[in-house]
């Protein structure tokens, strides 16, 4: 993803927090605290490549598309960016296609959407991207750090594998 995409995502990220400090950043953010639709497919995408078992044939990204919805451009798209991440193995040709890199328990989500996005920042100062003309004067600054850790945290708990564990109700993840 280039340094353009990963700040855009980043700015989107901010949501109403920078804000609460005194810039408006209305035209760059969102309502709400959520993941890009493209970090969501990579979730959706890298949960269905994990149910694959090691003595099944390798699943090729318009598997991966018709078994999740997901648009096949869009597919392709994700395994490279989750390939060059680490998280999949790639290999082209006659008895090539994907696979993850490691066991699915030991792949977070935080990874999968950090592969996509960039760093998790909750604003833009986190990261050290000086955006806000308040910043010097910010009381709030020096505790987005733990707050930040605290969201990656929560996203580093859970794992791919637990995404297709039962859910408490009995229902399926």
């Amino acid at each position: 993803m280039g340094r353009t995409m990963a700040r855009k995502a980043l700015i989107e990220r901010q949501s109403v927090a920078t804000c609460a400090i005194g810039t408006d950043h209305s035209d760059l953010i969102e309502d709400n605290l959520r993941l890009s639709s493209l970090s969501d497919q990579a979730v959706v995408l890298m949960q269905a490549a994990s149910t694959r078992c090691c003595g099944e044939p390798l699943v090729n990204a318009a598997e991966l598309a018709a078994a999740t919805g997901i648009h096949v451009p869009t597919a392709q798209k994700l395994v490279s960016l989750l390939t060059r991440a680490g998280l999949l193995n790639s290999a082209r040709g006659a008895g090539g296609g994907i696979r993850l890199t490691r066991p699915a328990a030991e792949i977070s989500l935080a990874d999968v959407v950090e592969a996509v996005e960039g760093p998790i920042a909750l604003t833009a100062c986190v990261e050290g991207i000086h955006v806000c003309e308040r910043e010097s004067l910010c009381a709030v600054k020096p505790h987005w750090s733990p707050v930040n850790e605290a969201v990656r945290g929560a996203l580093a708990h859970v794992s791919l594998a637990s995404l297709s564990a039962p859910i408490a109700n009995g229902a399926t993840a």
